[in-house]
């Protein structure tokens, strides 16, 4: 343990906050950091749950809720008073196996009359979303005005054709438009595609592609870090390649003299049509898709995450109430992107609790290192998410930005996106929480829709833990025979359905069954190594797969490795992660030259910026290596796991199945 988070352990310690120093032997700190005050506890939404359900303990929450999923979700439906308005026939229903359960099974609802439509009827001025840009500009909408632009949206979209079960495709910076766009959506019954506001043309093409989107809703651009991020030509070049988009609508965020919206290639190009006549959300099938949620695997396709009206919308609203204890009266801010999964996350479980959501455009430290605390202070944010590396980057500006501003209606801190390690996590609490505020530590994924793991507001919480298992979610530690493992890392896996999992990958059932439940009969596995030591903490320790998360943002290594190839003097490629101080993983790339071709600084700077243009600036690689040879497999698979052992210097284990094991040499020499 270094000297300053032992120093801020021991101030936890004195104050009042802490238990026991030390370390268990799988690594993962033993001190108790903070324990809830039993009065406090006690108002939160879970522990107001257990009392309406006469539970004392949540140890026993958490079985029940495991156990009998069927009556969890059914209380969690009342408690959190989410209309349906068709009554389900059954909660669960498993006759297709584990992988294609279905939820609250003939119920109908419609998500954008959850978080909107109903709050706008009853409290329409209210506050429901405030946006602030990176130069400074505020907007503030009520309920009223969200579901009057929202509505304004849906009936462009309707009189142009798009209806029940047609793909949109969303890509927007993080403004107020995004979120009546996500409710415009969901009311025509229609399925979002949130795409990532920094992705490169061909990355933004071929997600509208595969779910064959006919419309996209963007912006002129938005500005970062000072500059302008020119979205629409970037939507202009990727609609081009996709000819089932019929429909562009822009908002004009930017507003350098005007839109100029001519095309010339039959596409309808509009400006963003603004409050509009009441448009009723359409009751919908509470299996009927809400979005699709691509995210980046182990093979060069992404993966197209498809989630439903019903089973997404309980999860979210239940994990923002349970493990965020979120209010009406609080204002809710995470640090993310339409295109990542927390984005949706935080709009739909925000709004159906009737809080208010902050957004914020920019980058957290322009123009000066406080930026981001200055925003919380500014706009009395009570719940802050954000990722492990933005903590690690921000507090190598030193504790004075942070203290500078009040921050204390400052009650939860979130966090997700890679696992913490205990200076910067010690930090966020204390310096940023001032050690009042639990760390909220989830994990889950796209694909779960949700969290497998977090802690509560009502349990005591140790450094870098990520609690237990998320209420109603039977997550457990696997071996390699499928045991349960305790004190040791293994496999992170959950044993039984929940609401908020993908309805399958989109258009590919097959790949669905053999990411997640092939290797164990009716278990998920995730791809994450786990453990929980003698005390049921868990932690994480990072991917199991050779999936890469780049500041929590996840790629798939082939989808690196093919735009590699596509250069003329590239014959083989092989992208890995590699631990990051800062960043949790960088990306490496090795590649294999063709005759006439020699590495040199020219040529890596053109791959370089290949992978930049083709997937975006932030998947950027950090290195470029020049090897002779890959390590591969007999049947010709390039061996990832022994390429990163071979760059970081680790044990690679067992290489039986290489065809050269010399192969290894060359990567060791290329790093």
């Amino acid at each position: 343990m270094s000297g300053a988070s032992a120093g801020r352990m021991a101030a936890a310690l004195e104050a009042g906050q802490g238990g026991r120093p030390g370390r268990q032997d799988s690594g993962a700190p033993a001190t108790e950091a903070w324990r809830p005050d039993p009065d406090q506890a006690a108002a939160t939404n879970v522990g107001r749950f257990m009392a309406r359900h006469g539970l004392s303990r949540f140890e026993d929450l958490v079985a029940r809720s495991i156990d009998d999923p069927a009556w969890f979700w059914a209380a969690v439906v009342d408690f959190l008073r989410i209309p349906f308005v068709e009554p389900w026939r059954e909660v669960l229903n498993v006759e297709q196996g584990a992988p294609w359960a279905k939820w609250f099974v003939g119920g109908q609802l419609n998500l954008a009359d959850v978080c909107v439509d109903r709050h706008a009827a009853a409290e329409p001025a209210r506050t429901a979303v405030v946006w602030e840009g990176e130069d400074g500009e505020v907007r503030r909408w009520t309920y009223g005005e969200l579901r009057a632009q929202a509505d304004g949206l849906a009936r462009m979209l309707a009189e142009r054709g798009v209806g029940e079960g047609d793909a949109v495709g969303i890509f927007m910076p993080m403004v107020p438009e995004t979120v009546a766009t996500l409710m415009a959506v969901a009311k025509l019954g229609a399925v979002f595609l949130p795409l990532f506001s920094g992705y490169a043309p061909v990355a933004v093409s071929n997600r509208l592609s595969d779910a064959g989107a006919v419309a996209l809703v963007t912006a002129d651009g938005f500005r970062r870090r000072g500059a302008i991020v020119p979205m629409l030509d970037v939507a202009r070049e990727s609609v081009a390649a996709v000819p089932s988009v019929r429909t562009v609508v822009v908002v004009e965020r930017i507003g350098t003299g005007g839109l100029d919206l001519a095309a010339g290639d039959g596409r309808k190009w509009a400006p963003w049509p603004g409050p509009g006549e009441a448009v009723s959300s359409r009751p919908l099938d509470s299996e009927h898709p809400l979005f699709i949620g691509y995210t980046s695997g182990t093979t060069g396709r992404p993966k197209g995450s498809v989630h439903v009206h019903g089973g997404f919308g309980v999860k979210v609203a239940e994990e923002v109430a349970f493990q965020f204890d979120c209010r009406r009266d609080d204002v809710l801010f995470w640090f993310t992107d339409v295109g990542w999964i927390m984005g949706p996350w935080e709009v739909f479980g925000g709004l159906a609790l009737g809080a208010t959501l902050l957004l914020y455009e920019g980058v957290p430290d322009y123009p000066g290192p406080d930026r981001l605390w200055a925003v919380l202070e500014r706009h009395k944010v009570s719940i802050c998410g954000v990722s492990p590396t933005l903590v690690r980057a921000l507090m190598a500006h030193g504790d004075d930005p942070v203290t500078a501003h009040d921050l204390s209606a400052l009650r939860i801190l979130g966090s997700t996106g890679e696992p913490w390690n205990e200076d910067p996590w010690w930090w966020y609490f204390q310096v940023v929480g001032g050690g009042r505020c639990p760390v909220i530590n989830i994990s889950g994924g796209t694909e779960v829709g949700a969290c497998f793991l977090s802690p509560h507001p009502v349990a005591p919480l140790k450094p870098l833990s990520l609690g237990g298992p998320s209420l109603g979610m039977a997550v457990d530690v696997f071996d390699d025979q499928g045991r349960s493992l305790r004190n040791a890392v293994g496999e992170l896996v959950c044993t039984k359905p929940w609401p908020g999992m993908t309805r399958g990958l989109f258009r590919d059932p097959a790949r669905y069954l053999d990411t997640y439940w092939s290797r164990w009969p009716g278990v998920w596995t995730h791809g994450d190594w786990a453990s929980i030591d003698e005390d049921g903490e868990w932690f994480l320790h990072g991917r199991s797969d050779d999936t890469i998360k780049l500041a929590g943002k996840r790629l798939g290594p082939a989808e690196v490795e093919s735009v590699l190839v596509s250069h003329p003097g590239v014959l083989e490629a092989a992208a890995v992660g590699i631990p990051d101080a800062v960043k949790g993983e960088a990306l490496w790339t090795f590649v294999v030259l063709g005759p006439g071709w020699q590495p040199g600084e020219e040529l890596r700077g053109e791959l370089t910026a290949l992978v930049a243009d083709q997937l975006g600036r932030s998947f950027r690689p950090s290195s470029v290596r020049f090897a002779t040879a890959l390590p591969k497999t007999r049947n010709a698979k390039v061996l990832r796991r022994a390429v990163r052992s071979a760059a970081t210097g680790a044990d690679p284990g067992d290489l039986s199945a290489l065809e050269d094991p010399a192969a290894v040499d060359a990567v060791r020499e290329a790093r």
